[in-house]
């Protein structure tokens, strides 16, 4: 026999499987288990690196923290990367397999299962419990055939489905109900359960609305999770988290005064924020966004800093002039991005905004932007081309099909700094003699224009406020890994109290070996 597995699948997109499953990882752990988180597939363009060199979604690196676990690229076995509207890069076991269209990889996929389960098997033979989490929605049916993320999987090794739902979205009891009436009779079997997430009020208000779904379904009502707002300073694996991250820049009107209507998934427009009280100092970093955005949560460790505000720039915004430090984040479309920059007029505001003596500061594809030049002989980002960079930092950027992913230690001045670097590309350049980290990255001559291709480089509690610090920020003393560590715990002191955990351990069966 092997560890006892369950499954925890949506009605959607987006409606917390990952956190979910990252807070019982936590509370199982907390028990004495050693529990292991699984995904199958994923597709996020918020990467982490492991140990070993390996890519996994930032989704599985967070439940393996919880977990109190190192992260393994067989927790996440296959991870596509979106780059265009047409392609995907795809990850198999933590290495660039190939770049595909949606319609090649929907062939290839079902290849891919026994990759899966042999990583599946691997981390199952020495966990108390495996914890998985699917993809998207089961209700998907249109692309049943072949699934390797959802009952596919399930199917494949026998372990029963807790299916999550999401309130706060509106339309739970249709979205549940209707994922049973779409399923086929042997796919609906594997569920043993449903959950409500995100619920915001008087529990006692939804009783009968449990009771329909349970009518409807057959399937127990297993708990109603409250709506936590800590969670959203989690990392994140989805650019629709942007939608509850950071205010705008801009108040939602254009260059031109009109509304820019956004695509989902691109620049969803964002709810109030908490801003600082009247009077009190603080200093303005504004991150500009783009299409292709990578590994945003990098910013992450900035937001609860003292003294800091952050904001976005998005399609339309002009760049704030109070701002103190503007950021250019990843982008797995650089090239793409870096147009769409000069459609919004950044590349004048970013001009105008060094000629203030305001700093610029670009990280991987960012970095790769603010040089001279960017060149793709080899189509390695879906289109041959040479073009021009924005010109801030003197360097020329060739773009290879050779991927660096790779942990990172190294210096700034006398800190000790850890990251991780993914990207494709070579840099070189005069700038790069003058190195942001002690031997890393690149610095204008006036030391107002910086890049580095490390990520996760504001989780180094020391070296982020030193940063903050040269902007003109007040000393701090908040500590950013403790602060995740309080989050997951709170989470799961959350979980334990809204869900029935005796029932969900009851229904995790072992499956074979």
């Amino acid at each position: 026999m092997s560890a006892r597995t369950l499954m925890f699948q949506g009605t959607g997109s987006d409606v917390g499987k990952s956190l979910v499953v990252a807070g019982l990882c936590r509370l199982f752990a907390r028990q004495g288990l050693h529990v292991v988180p699984f995904k199958a597939q994923n597709m996020s363009n918020n990467a982490a690196v492991t140990p070993d060199g390996g890519e996994i979604g930032r989704a599985q690196w967070l439940q393996a923290l919880a977990s109190g676990i190192v992260p393994s690229v067989h927790m996440n076995p296959v991870l596509l990367k979106p780059q265009s509207d047409r392609s995907s890069q795809v990850i198999v076991r933590g290495k660039v397999a190939a770049t595909m269209s949606a319609k090649d990889y929907q062939a290839y996929r079902p290849t891919l299962m026994p990759t899966v389960l042999e990583s599946y098997h691997y981390l199952a033979k020495n966990a108390d419990m495996v914890l998985v989490e699917g993809a998207g929605s089961p209700a998907e049916i249109n692309l049943r055939h072949g699934d390797i993320a959802n009952m596919g999987f399930a199917r494949a090794v026998g372990c029963p489905v807790i299916l999550i739902g999401d309130i706060d979205r509106g339309g739970v009891i249709a979205s549940l109900a209707g994922t049973h009436m779409v399923l086929p009779p042997e796919d609906r079997a594997m569920i043993r359960g449903f959950l409500i997430n995100k619920f915001r009020g008087d529990a006692g208000l939804f009783a009968d609305g449990a009771g329909e779904i349970e009518r409807y379904t057959g399937w127990p009502y297993l708990g109603l999770i409250p709506y936590n707002h800590a969670l959203s300073q989690l990392p994140q694996e989805d650019s629709l988290a942007l939608n509850n991250s950071l205010p705008p820049c801009g108040g939602g009107l254009g260059r031109g005064g009109t509304i820019n209507v956004l695509t989902r998934g691109e620049f969803p427009t964002t709810p109030p924020f908490p801003t600082r009280g009247e009077g009190e100092e603080s200093i303005h970093i504004a991150i500009l966004s783009y299409p292709h955005i990578a590994n945003f949560d990098d910013l992450d460790p900035l937001k609860n800093e003292p003294g800091v505000r952050l904001s976005w720039c998005r399609a339309g915004d002009v760049l704030p002039a109070d701002a103190s430090l503007v950021i250019l984040p990843g982008s797995k479309s650089t090239i793409a991005d870096l147009a769409f920059i000069r459609a919004q007029g950044w590349d004048i505001d970013l001009q105008a905004h060094r000629r203030r003596g305001g700093r610029i500061l670009g990280i991987c594809g960012g970095f790769q932007m603010l040089g001279k030049t960017l060149s793709d002989p080899d189509g390695v980002e879906d289109a041959v081309a040479t073009v021009e960079g924005l010109g801030l930092l003197d360097i020329d950027t060739v773009f290879t099909s050779d991927k660096t992913v790779t942990p990172w230690q190294g210096k700034y001045s006398d800190i000790e700094v850890t990251g991780y670097e993914i990207h494709c590309g070579i840099s070189k350049g005069e700038a790069l003699a003058r190195p942001f980290f002690t031997s890393e990255g690149a610095r204008s001559n006036d030391d107002l224009v910086w890049g580095t291709y490390i990520h996760g480089l504001f989780a180094t509690d020391n070296f982020r406020r030193s940063l903050l610090a040269r902007l003109g920020a007040k000393p701090s003393s908040y500590a950013y890994g403790q602060h995740m560590q309080q989050i997951l715990d709170g989470w799961a002191d959350m979980l334990e109290d809204a869900v029935s955990i005796k029932q969900l351990m009851s229904l995790a069966m072992p499956v074979p070996a």
